[in-house]
């Protein structure tokens, strides 16, 4: 019988050769990424999440004892390019001009598996992150939402206070933090921030509340907390974190997904033996199988890790821009 033809040659004759991929700098990353169609682009990540069109496995991490940490996160769903993203953190790094949070993103073509973009991925750490609460906060806010308080000063302070004012139409926004002048320097930068020495006052007239720090102690007090509140939580500082327990087993509590209440790296410090069922998915408000807010006076909690879809999401959104505009430079691959 002969052998069946094959247009293919054999594997041991095929080589790579050349292939041209795209290179975004954190500056050509930023300027192809618009915040309103981020919020936009989370939401539908969080439907196909829910609705199991999304593979987003849990991340491992590597420790470097007394300096920082380094975790791997990849995430895919169909129509879009494979993504997967290093993210290191290490605190010294703020000592010497550097931040705090490093990042590098590649793209991959789901059809060959081949590099299509090396991008930085330090900007979409940041931006995503505080993008995934605002987004919250578009869901389960009360809509006649005025004031906000954002408790940090950092990089995701700085993110927060970029995307709240496109989500609710804002009176002012407080910025508190444990520098003062932080607080000040940042409020500096938009014209509803103002800088607020005392946190619990501030808390307590907000409508939303975002706790964006790395603190490895709770924060604000479940008590400060006013009825109809929403507060979200981006924190990671395991064995504990900034949101105080009782918030998160008082009141109306909202994951990314269910992988929240495991044990860090994947999960929140803060959701420690909690009963998973206590969650509710985001993706499954958005999609209409679980309730949001019920009411005005309802406490809603969102209690963020970070997860491979977002960045899935943010990357492919600057790949598409960066392509349509017909951005350099590449490199032979």
């Amino acid at each position: 019988m002969p052998a069946p033809l094959s247009a293919a040659a054999p594997a041991f004759e095929i080589v790579k050769g050349e292939r041209e991929v795209l290179v975004l700098s954190e500056a050509a990353v930023e300027a192809n990424l618009d915040l309103a169609d981020l919020l936009d682009g989370l939401q539908e990540g969080f439907a196909g999440l829910e609705r199991g069109e999304v593979q987003s496995p849990h991340r491992p991490e590597i420790t470097v004892p007394e300096a920082g940490f380094s975790l791997a996160m990849s995430a895919w769903q169909p129509g879009m390019q494979i993504c997967t993203k290093i993210v290191n953190v290490f605190e010294a790094n703020l000592d010497i001009g550097l931040p705090n949070h490093l990042a590098m993103i590649n793209l991959f073509d789901p059809a060959t598996g081949a590099t299509t973009c090396v991008m930085d991925g330090t900007y979409i750490t940041g931006i995503r992150t505080a993008a995934s609460a605002v987004l919250s906060a578009r869901l389960l806010s009360n809509p006649a939402s005025t004031v906000a308080t954002i408790i940090g000063a950092g990089v995701q302070a700085r993110e927060h206070l970029r995307l709240l004012p496109l989500v609710r139409d804002l009176d002012r926004i407080n910025i508190c933090s444990l520098d003062p002048e932080h607080a000040a320097r940042l409020a500096e930068t938009h014209p509803l921030a103002s800088a607020h020495d005392d946190i619990e006052s501030a808390v307590r007239e907000s409508d939303i509340v975002c706790l964006a720090t790395h603190s490895s102690t709770p924060v604000i007090d479940a008590s400060w907390l006013s009825p109809g509140t929403h507060i979200s939580s981006v924190g990671y500082y395991p064995p504990e974190g900034e949101l105080p327990p009782a918030v998160a087993r008082q009141h109306r509590l909202f994951v990314e997904t269910p992988d929240a209440f495991l044990p860090a790296p994947v999960g929140c410090s803060e959701l420690t033996g909690l009963d998973p069922a206590s969650g509710t998915a985001l993706g499954a408000v958005v999609i209409g199988t679980a309730e949001g807010r019920t009411d005005d006076t309802e406490i809603t909690v969102y209690k963020a890790m970070g997860i491979g879809m977002e960045d899935l999401v943010a990357a492919n959104l600057v790949y598409r821009s960066a392509v349509a505009s017909g951005a350099t430079p590449t490199f032979a691959w």
